[in-house]
């Protein structure tokens, strides 16, 4: 065997994975003003971005050939309606029609959830203490619709609410939007990773948990399940969320199903690298490549990743 792995030109001609900057979604954060660009001290190199600066990022984007932007916002103000994830004007809606205006033929993927919205920080309508499932499928699907009719070219609910993708699906077209993809959170757990994220969006619960709407991590097969009801309530891609620890959910669901599936390299395996790499403990460009590759050969055709401007830019 190590005939070809003498010399990289050998390693190179026979390897069985690649990774293309085309694959990569580079997620981002939008608040209000001007001018603003707000380091997120648990994510390193990531910013809060007012409109006019989140264009900037997108264009350099679209320049290295990424894949898309997938958007998150940070609203004014939250109440307990969430009405800033729906309202014409909220932030997301205004950074979608700046993009699309500046760089219309990078891929502006819409994060539809409500967390980030609502005063207490649940992805949904709270009602005696607890999310009321069903109530939220209406912000749901208006938000979806709202972010379609700014001009996101793909939305993406990551609320993990049961019947959102059908409900999403009958409000855009409903709407006139028969032709814009939903990519589904379809099996999203209930991760420790995501720490660093809810200080980037603001968004950490003010009571309880998300543990009785989102997956439980002992769970594989309830996780095929979830994304098989998800494509048939009308989803064009799936998601597995995180990915390092549930690289093997994202093998079952590529040997499972043919749709596209996407993979979310979330912000504490982001910032685990990072750490890890300041301390001198890891060389910080062969574990970001290393463990996107390692997504990749698990099956995943999309990697939404905080890495996606440096791995474009080592790729090229």
């Amino acid at each position: 065997m190590r005939r070809l792995r003498a010399r990289e030109s050998l390693r190179r001609l026979v390897r069985e994975t690649h990774l293309e900057p085309s694959q990569l979604i580079l997620p981002l954060f939008v608040c209000p003003g001007e001018g603003v660009r707000r380091e997120i001290g648990a994510m390193p190199g990531n910013y809060q971005l007012s409109v006019d600066e989140l264009v900037k990022e997108c264009a350099e984007a679209r320049r290295l050939g990424l894949g898309g932007v997938i958007l998150f916002g940070i609203p004014e103000s939250k109440d307990e309606m969430a009405s800033g994830a729906y309202a014409d004007d909220g932030i997301v809606q205004r950074a979608v029609r700046a993009v699309k205006q500046e760089v219309p033929d990078l891929v502006v993927i819409t994060d539809v959830c409500n967390c980030e919205y609502t005063s207490h920080g649940h992805c949904g309508k709270v009602v005696n203490g607890e999310v009321d499932n069903d109530a939220t499928l209406e912000w749901l699907a208006a938000t979806a619709v709202s972010h379609a009719r700014a001009g996101a070219d793909i939305v993406a609910p990551s609320d993990m609410m049961d019947g959102r993708v059908a409900a999403i699906r009958r409000a855009l077209d409903a709407a006139g939007f028969p032709h814009t993809p939903i990519l589904s959170y379809a099996a999203k757990y209930a991760s420790v990773f995501y720490g660093p994220f809810r200080e980037a969006a603001e968004s950490a619960p003010r009571f309880g948990d998300r543990r009785s709407y989102q997956m439980d991590p002992p769970n594989a097969r309830e996780a095929l399940r979830e994304i098989e009801l998800d494509i048939e309530e009308g989803a064009d891609i799936v998601m597995v969320k995180p990915a390092l620890p549930y690289l093997d959910i994202i093998r079952q669901a590529r040997d499972r199903f043919d749709v596209p599936l996407a993979a979310y390299q979330v912000s504490g395996e982001f910032s685990m690298i990072v750490a890890a790499a300041r301390n001198g403990w890891i060389d910080r460009e062969r574990a970001m490549m290393e463990t996107l590759l390692a997504i990749r050969r698990a099956g995943a055709d999309l990697i939404l990743t905080y890495f996606a401007r440096e791995a474009a830019r080592l790729l090229s």
